[in-house]
């Protein structure tokens, strides 16, 4: 199957609101494990840098989805409908199980899912220093394969002056977000910042009420040549669920705030119908200039997550649960949950060489994921007769990747640009809740090259260039069958632009030309 997309973008910005320093201060300010991956000014990629104090502008406690909000070719969605727990975004038309997202350098989408759940960071923007939203294939990343785009999300910026904030802001549907953030700034080559959140909504739409709490903390060791940091953060979210939508017959009625979720229980609907879930970031950072062109770093890192999302089911078989009847009857109204406990752990690395008209890059990463699928049986209004797990399957994923991209100025003005990545999946999982016998055992193998070339000259800049990226199935696209295995989605990309720089305004133009083949589309085969 192949699909075909062309479209152009026009972006005016006045007084320069996301900022793109034609020194390019935003790119070699970064910490050298975000940069290894950030495309800088030169680079002929479709972007969007945003600074700190941009982000500040914004951060009223939704999910970053809405942070990005005014950034081309960016829709975003929201289930409570106010930015408040469960979001969505898409950039290019694609969703986010097709955008790549890295917190630091390291791998944040699902493994197995390929999604992107913001609502497990609550609040993660007010301790963000930037972010860089590459539209199309972009440069090469850790992580699952970019179709739409890539979210680079870096906390790492060392902040030299102590601070301390608390923020306090209320909005509608009872919308409250209280944080409290203290740095220590840097001090004889140390420095520490610790960030602690809350936030609470009643959504707009029916019931759906988020409880979102997160913290944050980082501790540098930053001299010269040498830096050490470790990160820890974690968020809790406990949200009521409302991904269920509407339909288009009570749109049209002004139902506009209907839950259809917890509406099986009779009479009012169930209370906890919620997802409720735990994720905690492990970050280990080490980063070596080794003389004055070359630069090194590695990281370690361990994600845990653990949850479930719980729901009333009228009318259910025993059966169905692999539980005996009971002596009343074969059926019976239920409370279940389904709960997934999983690892993702790995390295990252990079070797950067910079010199008068050339930086080369040659990084690449090892990532495992764990994930363990079961469910339980809570209540039963006619009683439990068992309490096993009436499944429990298991999953593993390996991924490595090496990459090797290189920008060099050929002649006055013009850079050239090429970068090449091997990428390496094997996938397996025991079966799914409702296949219990399909099991899954898959290798994949991707070669992405890109290339392209720049011309800037007097705050004008133009480029093009060509990209090839390579994406392997998630997890629910293997449940089709055995005979309906899917195959590895690709996509080409073409890009033009054009740019104008003065100190007052900035105006850019695109054109892109991007054609799927093998595309998993999401309402069809």
């Amino acid at each position: 199957m192949k699909r075909i997309m062309m479209l152009g973008c026009f972006l005016v910005t006045a007084n320069a609101i996301f900022s793109q320093e034609v020194k390019d201060s935003f790119y070699s300010l970064t910490p050298v494990e975000v940069r290894a991956i950030r495309a800088g000014e030169n680079a002929p990629f479709t972007k969007t840098n945003i600074s700190r104090k941009e982000i500040a502008k914004t951060n009223l406690g939704q999910d970053i989805p809405f942070l990005l909000n005014q950034t081309p070719a960016v829709v975003i969605n929201s289930d409570a409908g106010n930015g408040v727990g469960y979001t969505g975004i898409r950039i290019r038309g694609s969703d986010a199980a097709r955008i790549n997202v890295t917190l630091n350098g390291i791998p944040y989408n699902d493994a197995e899912s390929q999604g992107t759940f913001f609502v497990d960071l609550p609040d993660f923007s007010s301790s963000t220093g930037s972010i860089q939203i590459q539209r199309g294939v972009g440069t090469s990343s850790n992580g699952a394969g970019a179709f739409g785009g890539n979210i680079n999300i870096s906390t790492n910026e060392v902040i030299k002056e102590s601070y301390a904030e608390i923020n306090n802001s209320f909005g509608s549907f009872n919308t409250w977000k209280h944080t409290i953030k203290a740095g220590t700034g840097l001090v004889n080559g140390f420095t520490t910042d610790l960030r602690l959140s809350k936030i609470n909504s009643d959504g707009f739409i029916d019931r759906a009420s988020s409880d979102l709490k997160s913290f944050y903390f980082s501790t540098a060791y930053a001299k010269e040549k040498t830096s050490v940091r470790v990160n820890i953060f974690s968020g809790k979210e406990k949200t009521y669920q409302a991904w269920n939508g509407i339909s288009e017959a009570d749109l049209l009625a002004g139902n506009r705030t209907l839950n259809s979720a917890g509406t099986e229980r009779p009479g009012e609907p169930y209370d906890n119908e919620v997802d409720d879930y735990t994720q905690t970031h492990y970050q280990l950072f080490f980063s070596q200039r080794l003389n004055s062109k070359l630069n090194f770093n590695t990281a370690f890192f361990l994600t845990k997550g653990k949850g479930f999302y719980e729901q009333f089911k009228a009318d259910q078989k025993y059966s169905s649960y692999g539980m005996p009847d009971a002596p009343s009857g074969t059926r019976s109204d239920m409370v279940r949950q389904l709960w997934l406990d999983n690892d993702f752990y790995g390295n990252i690395f990079s070797l950067q060489l910079k010199n008068k008209q050339t930086e080369a890059v040659l990084g690449g990463g090892f990532t495992r994921y764990n994930g363990q699928h079961f469910g339980k049986v809570i209540w039963a209004a006619k009683g439990l007769t068992g309490v096993d797990n009436w499944y429990d399957l298991d999953s593993d994923k390996k991924d490595f990747n090496i990459y090797l991209k290189q920008q060099t100025q050929i002649a006055g003005n013009w850079n050239l640009f090429y970068d090449l990545q091997y990428r390496h999946v094997k996938y397996r999982t025991e079966g799914f809740r409702d296949n219990p016998t399909l099991s899954i055992n898959k290798n994949f193998s991707f070669f992405n090259p890109k290339a392209g070339v720049s011309y800037i000259k007097n705050g004008w800049k133009a480029y093009t260039s060509y990209s090839i990226a390579n994406k392997e199935p998630n997890r629910d696209d293997f449940e089709a069958g055995a005979l309906q295995q899917p195959l590895p989605e690709r996509l080409h990309d073409i890009e033009a632009g054009i740019k104008k720089q003065t100190s007052n305004y900035n105006w850019a133009a695109t054109v892109y030309f991007m054609n799927y083949e093998n595309q998993l589309v999401l309402d069809g085969k």
